[in-house]
């Protein structure tokens, strides 16, 4: 980028005024990178342990006939899925804050984590996006 790219014309005849490289982030790229890690495994296995409760929910309430008569276990796929939402949420929100997010971005991408298969899309956008826009 050449000082001539830097300027741009003045409202007032004859003054230019030199702009400001706009910074890309507050963090450094290693930091970023580390937080792009987490959001990833964190938001597949966000995504798998929501599909899984799905099947969960599919053979507890359409394939029994009682479902009082489910085995035990079943109970805990959903606390499971809770709490990698929880550190879905925190990793998420931490990449959004060392990325610069929009706060409507974030708030999307938080969300995702909540509707099947949307996590591993969002995912796969937002890592594009974050690569792109920081060299990683």
């Amino acid at each position: 980028m050449s000082a001539s790219d830097n300027t741009a014309a003045s409202p007032v005849a004859g003054e230019t005024t030199t702009l400001a490289p706009r910074p890309l982030g507050s963090a450094a790229p290693e930091k970023i990178r580390g937080a792009l890690t987490r959001y990833r495994a964190l938001a597949y296995i966000t995504g798998v342990w929501l599909l899984v409760l799905c099947g969960e929910m599919v053979y507890k309430y359409l394939l029994l006939d009682d479902s009082s008569t489910a085995p035990h276990w079943l109970f805990y796929i959903g606390q499971v899925h809770g709490i990698f939402y929880m550190l879905y949420l925190v990793f998420t929100i931490d990449l959004g804050i060392k990325a610069r997010w929009q706060p409507m971005t974030t708030f999307l991408t938080c969300l995702a984590g909540t509707i099947p298969f949307l996590s591993f899309v969002f995912e796969h956008n937002r890592t594009r996006e974050v690569k792109s826009a920081f060299g990683l």
